[in-house]
């Protein structure tokens, strides 16, 4: 619930790859594209296109890149031997760019990584990755720390050792995490008791952003904001089934709250918009201990092994909320904590849902990368709940 490993592993230079389509080598002076025709040359005026299809290549590029780099990934799994990383700086105007080439599948796989290895870890402002999956880590799928300006959109964290997707550092700040699925990711070490869906944790930095996600069946948390001092907002994001022993593990140890927001003494007044929690272990929305003036408006929390909302000591702005067959109750709530327009305010009615049946919200993410249509916990309300898109 608390860690996240700053290690700082070093990339090698020698990786294996399902699919090899032959080496490419990048030096200062050029970049041999793998593809006929696809890639520039490499100079201060003109960053380059560089396709790769070799884990090796992949790993260059990131290291080598310039501001305004594209790096092309042609699809295929990858076997990294090494966490591929990289610390170089893109631009608000020219930013390095990580991609799947055309639409072709992308997969990185970590099972041929060390034991406690990331993938991916960006130390590195103004990047704009996406379109590919990272799966089966050792420990965290993909670090970005004290990153500045990334954008991450239509990635996948899946099946790793510990959190999927992990902002984390002073310094982390304006970072878009738009469409992303992260699940199955569990810490067989700690009995999963840290491996979250999204952890934003030791750290600050405004102006970061969660929008459009899925994060399910993680043996902690599907969002936690554990230490982190500044503000994040969340919305249109999903996060259900966590928390739930999948793993058969004896001593199992996940909390699996739906959207934890804070801990470790931290007062931050969190933002969560139009989202939903279901089906989690724990509560589908809680403050964690976070005092701070958080703001929950428009969610719904269905079938949280729980509380709905569990906001004792917060000064929490609860609004619009619409919370249905939670195990402990619909909400528990402090004294300072203000109660508008929710189910279980005065006078306000609970609508009924369209469907209970979850099975659509697995289905595949739209072509534009949004989350895919459903009436699950739809109730045709303006004034409360989720929309459910």
């Amino acid at each position: 619930m608390r860690r996240i490993r700053h290690n700082t592993p070093t990339g090698a230079r020698s990786h294996t790859e399902s699919r090899p389509r032959g080496r490419i080598a990048l030096t200062a002076a050029s970049v041999l594209v793998a593809a006929a025709g696809l890639g520039t040359l490499a100079t201060p005026a003109h960053a380059a296109t560089v396709v790769v299809s070799t884990s090796a290549a992949l790993s260059s590029a990131l290291q080598s890149a310039t501001a305004g780099t594209v790096i092309q990934v042609r699809g295929g799994t990858y076997y990294p031997t090494a966490t591929l990383q990289s610390t170089v700086n893109g631009t608000s105007s020219a930013p390095v760019t990580l991609t799947a080439y055309g639409s072709e599948t992308v997969k990185i796989d970590g099972s041929s990584l060390p034991s406690g290895s990331w993938i991916f870890k960006l130390t590195a402002d103004y990047w704009n990755v996406s379109n590919i999956t990272f799966q089966n880590s050792p420990d965290s799928a993909v670090v970005c720390q004290s990153c500045t300006g990334t954008n991450w959109n239509n990635v996948k964290t899946i099946n790793g050792g510990d959190s999927g997707f992990t902002l984390t550092g002073d310094g982390t700040v304006n970072n878009t995490v738009k469409n992303l699925d992260s699940y199955g990711n569990y810490d067989a070490a700690t009995h999963g008791e840290n491996a979250d869906g999204v952890a934003i944790k030791f750290g600050s930095g405004s102006g970061n952003l969660v929008t459009g996600a899925r994060l399910y069946n993680n043996s902690d948390d599907g969002i936690d904001f554990w230490s982190f001092s500044s503000p994040v907002t969340v919305e249109h994001t999903w996060s259900f089934g966590n928390g739930v022993n999948r793993w058969s593990d004896s001593a199992f140890a996940g909390d699996g709250n739906g959207f934890k927001l804070g801990g470790d003494g931290e007062v931050v007044a969190h933002v969560v918009n139009n989202s939903a929690a279901w089906g989690n272990a724990g509560n589908g929305f809680t403050e964690n201990s976070n005092t701070g003036a958080l703001v929950i408006n428009r969610t719904t929390a269905y079938a949280n092994g729980n509380y709905g909302y569990y906001f004792a000591t917060s000064a929490a702005r609860l609004g619009k909320n619409l919370a249905v067959s939670n195990g402990s109750g619909l909400v528990s709530k402090g004294s300072s904590v203000v109660s508008s327009g929710n189910n279980w305010d005065s006078g306000i009615s609970t609508p009924s849902f369209v469907s209970t049946d979850a099975s659509s919200t697995y289905n595949s993410r739209g072509s534009d990368g949004t989350l895919p249509a459903t009436t699950f916990l739809t109730t045709g309300s303006s004034t409360i709940g989720a929309t459910m898109n």
